[in-house]
């Protein structure tokens, strides 16, 4: 089984670390990075870079396609960016094709959401909605062969439900205990539901701030 995370620069680590995290440590999976071009890509923090040694014309029929998040994706969803094509392309012939965070927006920009239900980080619920797609606050959404998570840690969610439904609820969970996955936040406003006013709109204005920002760059 191939797995293909698809990537930009600018993209939401563990949008795609959390899935990686968890799929790399399923026996007869092959996850391959890939991207535009291969090289070095930076996250959204400009920090983190990794090396990408597939490209979009070389990865074509993977088994199942992931795509993160990050500030960048309402720009390169309008733009029609090559990893949009690319997800168009693949969904044809996957078994799954699947988002983390904002990068539902990017499946948006394909086509891929039309007139279904899906998840993406709450800041980018309205964005969603515009390409058909009908947002809920669900942590991972599956229509079919699609599937979208949450914002960011909802990232590892999705992939160990993935796992549960290729390889069985055993090797799903001998993973989650294998990278002990056990949350127990400090604090319940992990939702735009559970969050008191005052913190959403701290976290709305700074996140308003900084995708302002990315999307004025060049």
């Amino acid at each position: 089984m191939q797995i293909a995370i698809g990537l930009y620069p600018g993209f939401t680590a563990l949008d795609a670390i959390g899935p990686y995290q968890v799929f790399t440590a399923v026996p007869d999976v092959e996850v391959v990075l890939v991207a535009a071009e291969r090289g070095v890509l930076a996250d959204d923090n400009g920090l983190l870079h990794l090396t990408i040694e597939h490209s979009f014309d070389e990865i074509t029929t993977p088994d199942l396609t992931l795509v993160p998040g990050g500030f960048v994706t309402r720009r390169l969803a309008r733009d029609r960016d090559p990893i949009v094509d690319w997800l168009a392309d693949t969904h044809a012939t996957t078994t799954f094709t699947t988002s983390v965070c904002t990068g539902a927006l990017l499946l948006g920009a394909a086509g891929i959401l039309d007139g279904i239900d899906a998840t993406t980080h709450w800041f980018a619920y309205d964005e969603l909605a515009r390409y058909g797609a009908r947002p809920t606050e669900q942590r991972v959404v599956r229509r079919g062969r699609i599937w979208t998570a949450a914002g960011v840690s909802a990232g590892i969610d999705l992939a160990l439900t993935i796992v549960a439904e290729t390889h069985g609820p055993e090797i799903a969970q001998a993973v989650q205990l294998g990278i002990e996955y056990d949350p127990q936040p400090p604090f319940d406003s992990g939702a735009p539901s559970k969050a008191d006013p005052e913190i959403l709109a701290l976290v709305r204005a700074v996140s308003e701030q900084k995708e302002a920002a990315v999307l004025a760059g060049p």
